[in-house]
């Protein structure tokens, strides 16, 4: 499988679906179906019953996944496609907007 565009910790924005327009961190990557989970972003509500953990159970809100094509990395504040290229050895990601390498 080739490498992601999306990491765990990036800002993205999401650009379709509900929450589109929403921006946040990426809290998770799931790499063998293509989804990302991000922080305040398709936040479902979960019943749970009482356990150990959780005394009283309840309603829980959580993020739930998202497609990974419906976010974008957000680079100096605007979104932008993300590339790769060799850095001498090293394979790096830049913003295809400014050309800049992100890590």
């Amino acid at each position: 499988m080739s490498t992601m565009k999306i990491k765990k910790g990036d800002m993205v924005k999401v650009i379709a679906g509900k929450d589109k327009d929403k921006e946040g961190k990426v809290i998770a990557v799931d790499m063998k179906n293509g989804k990302v989970l991000v922080e305040g972003v398709n936040m479902l509500t979960k019943h749970t019953k009482p356990s150990a953990a959780n005394q009283n159970g309840g309603i829980v809100h959580q993020e739930g996944l998202i497609d990974i094509s419906n976010v974008m990395y957000i680079h100096k504040g605007t979104a932008t496609r993300v590339g790769f290229k060799m850095d001498g050895d090293k394979k790096v990601r830049f913003a295809k907007s400014t050309g800049d390498v992100i890590d």
